[in-house]
């Protein structure tokens, strides 16, 4: 199948992008950076979600992971991410993923960032309604803590990231090729699941101290 991966240059969308490749699919990546990914099923395009899209055909799944947590967040992770979505639903779609936060539900990050995510979550069960007649599915994946580059000032902190390990039931984060396995699952395994979102945090939601 064809997968477009929007923000698929590092983290997430890098992992996402080769785990579809690595599984014999065609991969377009969209991002303002460079790519890292040499296959000869990847086809990397250097394009930022809020200008003018290009013409892409034949799209059987669409990976919303573009996005940033400074700047105008609003316009990027939920605007945009319209936008791409608005371009590439045809009738022959097959899944739409987006990848929200887990701030989207627990409020528990910068404002403008919760809130942008928060709208990805409403937009996403406003495309699987749309969607449905297609017979295509459309869900999020909500991340906690993802090992990542952009996470690197609370890795790299030793007391920093063990008082955010200690939020979570688990008592780690998630990795970016587990996000993508998730990714993957929901958007090719999956032919049931449509407007849902998928909370990885390794407990952190539930995390809670009973005083007795």
């Amino acid at each position: 199948m064809k997968v477009l991966v929007t923000g698929s240059s590092k983290g997430i969308g890098k992992a996402i992008a080769q785990k579809f490749l690595n599984e014999g699919h065609e991969v377009v990546g969209m991002d303002i950076l460079e790519s890292t990914i040499f296959h000869s099923s990847y086809t990397h395009l250097v394009q930022d979600i809020c200008g003018k899209l290009p013409e892409i055909k034949d799209i059987d799944i669409l990976v919303n992971n573009a996005g940033i947590q400074e700047g105008d967040v609003i316009k990027t992770n939920l605007e945009g991410t319209i936008a791409v979505t608005e371009k590439y639903i045809t009738p022959s779609i097959k899944s739409i993923v987006f990848i929200a936060s887990s701030s989207a539900t627990t409020g528990s990050e910068f404002p403008e960032y919760a809130a942008s995510k928060g709208g990805v979550l409403a937009y996403m069960k406003n495309v699987a309604l749309r969607v449905a007649k297609y017979g295509a599915t459309a869900n999020s994946i909500s991340p906690g803590g993802v090992i990542t580059d952009l996470n690197s000032h609370i890795l790299e902190d030793e007391k920093l990231y063990e008082a955010v390990l200690n939020e979570s039931l688990l008592h780690k984060w998630a990795t970016a090729e587990e996000i993508a396995e998730f990714v993957y699952f929901i958007s090719v395994v999956n032919k049931s699941m449509t407007g849902e979102d998928i909370f990885i945090d390794n407990g952190e939601k539930l995390k809670s101290n009973f005083i007795w």
